[in-house]
């Protein structure tokens, strides 16, 4: 079987960051970009305990779908299996840059959120019970001022292979 592209990236080098992982061309014209949002490095930190993903799932997609002008452009938001960051899907051909401020903006709304999960019941999600708002707050405000309030270019594009001397 041919290696997909996501486990064609030396995670030895990635950083934490936003990149474009693919881009779908559908038969409509239209384009589906997806982004990797890399929340911590790969096999070199700790992962991301699944309930504070979990919580960053819901608040995080919650949110996008909700948002007044990207909302309609939303296609999926969800965890990596790894989990070291999400995925992000949207509408359209996009960079990094692009939605950059959407990301800040997400992660600033999960820093700054209070009150009940959305969707954290057992009549709206499978495993309501794996969820905690204290670390995924800790978690998002680390990417937040770590990363998204700093972006670089090797938070922005993959290693390429030329430098993979």
């Amino acid at each position: 079987m041919e290696k997909i592209a996501s486990f064609q990236i030396d995670h030895t080098r990635l950083q934490r960051g936003i990149y474009v992982s693919r881009k779908d061309f559908l038969d409509s014209g239209a384009v589906v970009t997806t982004f990797d949002i890399r929340m911590k490095l790969p096999n070199r930190e700790p992962a991301v305990s699944q309930s504070a993903l979990h919580t960053i799932e819901h608040l995080a997609a919650t949110f996008l779908r909700n948002h007044p002008v990207w909302g309609d452009k939303i296609v999926y938001w969800g965890p990596m299996g790894c989990c070291t960051g999400n995925y992000l899907l949207v509408k359209g051909d996009l960079t990094s840059l692009d939605i950059a401020p959407l990301v800040k903006e997400t992660f600033e709304f999960i820093v700054n959120f209070e009150g009940e999960i959305p969707g954290a019941n057992s009549h709206d999600c499978g495993n309501y019970m794996l969820n905690n708002l204290p670390m995924a707050k800790w978690e998002a405000r680390k990417y937040l001022v770590e990363i998204l309030n700093n972006l670089k270019e090797e938070n922005l594009n993959y290693p390429n292979d030329e430098e993979m001397v």
